[in-house]
C-alpha cells in the first residue's frame, strides 16, 4: 500500500535535503523570470498610455487654439 501525501504534492518533507533544495532553487528561478517579464510589460504599457494621453492633450490644445 502506498502512502498518500497528506499535504500535497508541494509537500518535500519526505525528500532528501538535496532534492528539496534543487527543487526550491527551481521555483524560483522561474518565478524571477516570470516576474522579469510581468515588469516589462507593465514597463511597456505604462509608457503607451503616457504617449497616447500626451498626444490626446496635444490634439485638445491644438483643436483650441483653432
Amino acid at each position: 500500500m502506498q502512502q498518500s501525501n497528506k499535504n500535497g504534492p508541494d509537500d518535500d518533507s519526505d525528500r532528501p535535503v538535496g532534492t528539496r533544495a534543487r527543487r526550491m532553487v527551481r521555483k524560483l528561478r522561474k518565478r524571477l523570470h516570470l516576474r522579469g517579464h510581468d515588469v516589462h510589460h507593465h514597463f511597456i504599457r505604462g509608457a503607451s498610455y503616457s504617449l497616447g494621453s500626451g498626444a490626446v492633450s496635444l490634439i485638445i490644445l491644438w483643436v483650441q487654439s483653432r
